[in-house]
């Protein structure tokens, strides 16, 4: 990893340590290798030598993340279908450009998506919108994942009560569904897949 030299200028008590901040590229300039290199407890995407530093997940976002990953793995599993996995976990768009899922599934033929420090592909990828940045995931991602070619993408937005699932056509998506509290979100590539969305936004 490349290290950055500045003036150093000494924290005062309850300032960030900057003199920490030096240690590592500017922003901009970070490799891909640098940005695989960093060992963080935090969510962190990148692009183009930028880092985004995503907010930690509060209690019901992980209560939603932990009920779409049980229901995506309980039904892949039933089927012999492939492999369900959930943030945090890299799924790399293209060389300098990764993003982290909160639920990630390959199918057995796609086996080959899955590596070690990160997923090249995906078939279905799972967001849950948080509060800070909503179009992160109802603008930018969609961009992201439909670059990668992932075939459906579910945005669950507890925000706006409801789940919408995309399904990828001619490169784009295109909405399968919009379902609000009181339906059954269900899946445009996996017939028979099928969540309750007032327990999904409730996490229960």
């Amino acid at each position: 990893m490349s290290v950055s030299f500045w003036p150093s200028r000494k924290s005062e008590f309850g300032e960030p340590a900057w003199d920490v901040a030096t240690l590592f590229p500017n922003q901009g300039t970070w490799s891909e290798d640098e940005y695989l290199a960093l060992d963080t407890n935090h969510l962190v995407e990148f692009t183009d030598g930028y880092l985004e530093v995503l907010p930690m997940p509060t209690t019901t976002h992980q209560m939603i993340v932990a009920f779409l990953f049980k229901a995506l793995e309980a039904f892949v599993a039933k089927h012999g279908l492939g492999l369900v996995l959930f943030a945090p976990l890299k799924i790399r768009i293209r060389p300098d450009k990764h993003r982290e899922p909160d639920v990630l599934f390959a199918s057995r033929d796609h086996n080959h998506f899955v590596g070690e420090q990160f997923w090249t592909g995906a078939d279905l990828v799972m967001e849950v919108v948080s509060a800070d940045d909503p179009d992160r995931d109802w603008v930018k991602k969609p961009i992201d994942y439909a670059e990668l070619g992932i075939p459906e993408y579910w945005i669950v937005d507890p925000h706006r009560g409801v789940i919408v699932v995309l399904r990828l056509e001619a490169g784009r998506y295109v909405e399968h569904g919009e379902f609000a509290r009181g339906a059954r979100a269900t899946s445009a590539l996996l017939p028979g897949f099928e969540v309750d969305v007032t327990a999904a936004l409730a996490g229960r």
